[in-house]
């Protein structure tokens, strides 16, 4: 299973995670909001997406970055938006992406 090795958070606004394979991916404050995978932003029976992603200003924020347990990390949005759980896979998956 591939983990993070090094999270790091490279500013307000974009943090970075070395993965446990040597690959790098970093993230933005504003495309992690609009790939949010909670129950708000995207339907639990079908999958699809609710969230619109031009409701998500490009010069949002982190208020406060957690870890969940040992798989995932939780990310506060300056626009008070906090209840998606980016499991480390998803992460990956969507850092596979760039």
């Amino acid at each position: 299973m591939i983990e993070p090795a090094k999270i790091i958070e490279e500013s307000d606004s974009a943090i970075s995670i070395e993965w446990s394979d040597g690959i790098e991916s970093t993230y933005a404050a504003p495309e992690l909001r609009r790939s949010c995978p909670c129950a708000g932003c995207v339907d639990e029976w079908t999958g699809e997406k609710m969230l619109e992603s031009g409701s998500v200003p490009d010069d949002l924020s982190f208020s406060h970055i957690s870890i969940v347990g040992r798989y995932a990390l939780n990310f506060h949005f300056s626009d008070g938006h906090e209840t998606g759980i980016f499991s480390f896979k998803f992460l990956r998956d969507l850092g596979a992406d760039e």
